[in-house]
This record gives structure tokens, sequence and C-alpha cells, in this order.
């Protein structure tokens, strides 16, 4: 076990607890650190905080007990993996729709970690044996571009251009309707949805996190579009949150967030899980060698028969 102690300077005043020590250690997740709270491995000025976002102050002594990480050998799966780039840092996975990124509640058995662990061994240990490798997540039914880090070194250094909008992500969707603005941008507060806490919502300004997204439309069709948006955020459902409540416009699938299923595909179409968007391109700096890299994803069969589907209906 390591210990970490930190004094909170007066610039560093007022800061969530989270925030704060995502900032002094290597940028864990915030779901690590509060599961170290929850451990009792967090201590403010000798007593024990009772969550993850209080305010720290001035003066504050904080002591972090990093729990040794698990060996990530013990939980590998041979399951699919489309691995479309890797070296000794980093790769890059197009992954199917259905697949979960890692374990969540309940849920430690086939997701996209198990299957890292069996095909790519070497992983980053910086958010724990169930996140290893995982710079950023995308929802079980969106499919596309993933960055995996291989070590800590490329972790730190992926994970900060994705939070300084340096590594750009692009997703192609269908919407139910026709959107009616060419393109724009989308700038909200995105938290939990009061009603339903599984899901999230435009929330107000003292209630949710920052959640912009930029949006193209590419292809009109009678009851649907073709959208390219790039997110210069990464909140949890952010696209398919401003579909639904920005743009009056669901994805179409996204049963959780007003979508509908398409109607009248031909019985050879492949059916989709959920909702129809691709995370079709990323591009980022290698970490090692700061060359820019840039990766495309193909659109997946559920994805095309649909496109087929509306053109073909589009031209009658």
């Amino acid at each position: 076990m390591e210990i970490k102690e930190f004094i909170v300077t007066n610039e560093e005043k007022n800061l969530r607890l989270d925030v704060y020590l995502q900032k002094k250690l290597n940028k864990l997740s915030r779901s690590y650190i509060k599961q170290l709270i929850e451990k009792k491995q967090i201590l403010i000025n000798e007593k024990l905080p009772q969550k993850s976002g209080i305010l720290i102050k001035s003066g504050d002594k904080i002591i972090v007990h990093l729990l040794a990480p698990e060996k990530p050998n013990t939980l590998p799966e041979n399951i699919d993996l489309d691995i479309i780039y890797q070296d000794e840092d980093l790769a890059v996975i197009n992954k199917q729709q259905g697949l979960v990124v890692h374990a969540g509640a309940g849920n430690f058995r086939g997701t996209l970690v198990n299957a890292l662990l069996y095909h790519i061994k070497d992983l980053s240990g910086i958010n724990g044996v169930l996140r290893a490798g995982i710079v950023h997540r995308l929802d079980k039914n969106t499919s596309g571009l993933l960055l995996i880090a291989k070590n800590d070194f490329a972790h730190k250094i992926l994970a900060s251009q994705i939070e300084n909008k340096i590594c750009e992500r692009k997703y192609l969707a269908i919407l139910d309707g026709v959107v009616k603005d060419d393109e724009g941008i989308i700038e909200t507060q995105i938290g939990r949805n009061p009603k339903n806490r599984k899901l999230m919502s435009v929330v107000d300004s003292d209630k949710g996190k920052k959640a912009i997204t930029l949006f193209k439309v590419l292809e009109r069709f009678d009851k649907h579009c073709l959208i390219e948006f790039s997110l210069k955020t990464g909140r949890t459902h952010q696209i398919r949150v401003h579909c639904k409540e920005v743009l009056h416009h669901s994805i179409t699938g996204d049963l959780e967030y007003g979508g509908k299923k398409p109607v009248n595909l031909p019985k050879t179409a492949h059916q989709s899980l959920g909702q129809y968007l691709h995370a079709y391109k990323i591009s980022f700096f290698h970490p090692r060698t700061n060359q820019q890299l840039s990766f495309q994803a193909p659109l997946p069969d559920y994805f095309l028969d649909l496109l087929n589907f509306l053109k073909k209906q589009n031209n009658r």
C-alpha cells in the first residue's frame, strides 16, 4: 500500500475532494476515489470524509492510502475483439454493439475489459483492474472507436488530450424525424435524471457538468436524418441526451431516450440491439512520438442496412 499526503494551498481551496485528488493522483477516476472513501482509505485532518464531493479548505491535510492494484490476470475472456491498431503504448478498438466497456454493479463478466485482458495482456492500471486500459467509454449499444492505454505513461497523456479537447471524436447517428438546422453547437449542463437515476438529462447549471456537442446534418430522408456529431466534452449519454432534449429528435432505436425501432426493414436486414450511434472517427497525438494519428471505423452492418433502406425509400 502506498501512502500519499497533501496540504491544500490557498489556490486549491473550495475544490471538490475528488477533483482535487484527480489532479494530484495521476487522474484517477472519481469512481475509484469514491471507492477509497468507502473503504476508509482517505483522511482529511485525521477524519474520514463522508463523500467525495465535499469542498476542501486551505490548510487541509489530506492522507490517501492507495490500495495495491489487483493483478489483471484473473478476468480474461476470449471475446471477439476488433483491434484496428496497436503498439507498445496503446491500442485502438472498434467496439461492437452490445459489449459493455467495463464491469459495473452486478456485471463482472463479458465486458470489453475481460476481452482486453485476454487479447492484449499489458494494460494501464491507473483506474484499477476492473477498468484496466480504459481511457474513455462508449455506451453498451454504441459501437465504434475506443482508445486503450497499455501503460500508465500513455494513459495520463491520452486522458489529458481528451480532457483538454485535443483528442477529436466524431460520431454518426440516424435520428427519428428531420432536423431543420444544417449544423450547430449544443451547450448545456448534463446530470442525473431526477426521475430515473439510470438516465441523464439536461439540468440546471448547479446540478450538472458542461456538455458541448457539435452537429452537422449529412443527409435528410422522409422521416429520418443522418447526422455527424463531434464531442467537445464526454459526459455520460451526452449525444443521446442532446438529441432528445435539445434537437427534439431522438436517435433511432434508442428506446431509453425516446427513440423508435425502425419499421418495415427487409427481413434480411441486420437487427440493431439499440441506438443507431457509431463512433466512426478518432484523432489524437501519440503519447510517445507526438505524431498525430487518425483512425476511422466502417459503419456496422445493422447501421448500413437501415441507411441503405432509407436512401431507397427516399428515391421512390
